[in-house]
């Protein structure tokens, strides 16, 4: 697996974005995503569809490439962690992280995170509320309009459409704005949002090789 970078600034800090769905803020040592989706698979397998356990396999393999790669203190998780509260693929989910017992885990809610007292207990979070600030840089699961200062996002699942005289591609993206990073849906069995963007934005698009500005 390949990690490419691209170096960007907010708000006078150094952020890294890579390839593999995730942004490192190098000041924090914080490794940040969005969307994971825990569960999604598992979720589909009970209502009887047939979907391989190799999709969240490969999340977490790329998961633990960036941690080797960029060796964080904190993760941070902005929203979507989980796709439809416990089951098998959390569990697993579970035994990855256990890994990693000194990295901080953050966990910013998303409308997708049921999460019962039980369940957050097996989780074991440093810190799980609907938004976390650091420096003041908003981590929030959903853009906030009514809200001032920078904003972390993700929800959209961002993506931009490619023309080209063969075909058209759709790929995912980061966004960025002057008050907003819009990250890209971390698990890879999401699907793209090429239309809801944020307006006068530049676009980090990429591919299993490369990452490039629009």
């Amino acid at each position: 697996m390949l990690i490419a970078t691209k170096n960007i600034s907010i708000q006078n800090e150094s952020f890294i974005l890579t390839n593999q769905r995730a942004a490192f803020w190098q000041k924090e040592k914080a490794l940040i995503l969005s969307d994971l989706h825990i569960g999604k698979t598992a979720h589909f397998r009970k209502n009887g569809i047939a979907l391989a356990n190799h999709i969240m396999k490969s999340d977490m393999e790329r998961l633990s490439a960036l941690i080797a790669y960029f060796q964080p203190e904190k993760f941070i998780v902005v929203g979507d962690l989980l796709h439809a509260g416990d089951n098998s693929d959390v569990d697993e989910f579970c035994r990855w992280k256990n890994q990693y017992p000194d990295m901080k885990f953050y966990l910013i809610e998303g409308n997708h995170d049921r999460i019962s007292k039980p369940l957050e207990e097996k989780l074991c979070f440093n810190y799980k509320s609907e938004l976390l600030e650091i420096e003041g840089i908003t981590f929030i699961h959903d853009f906030d309009a009514t809200a001032s200062g920078f904003q972390i996002t993700g929800h959209i699942h961002p993506g931009i459409v490619l023309n080209s005289a063969v075909k058209n591609i759709r790929l995912p993206c980061f966004a960025l704005s002057n008050n907003q990073l819009l990250l890209p849906a971390f698990s890879e069995f999401t699907g793209l949002d090429t239309k809801n963007l944020p307006k006068k934005s530049t676009f980090f698009v990429f591919t299993d090789e490369e990452i490039y500005e629009i």
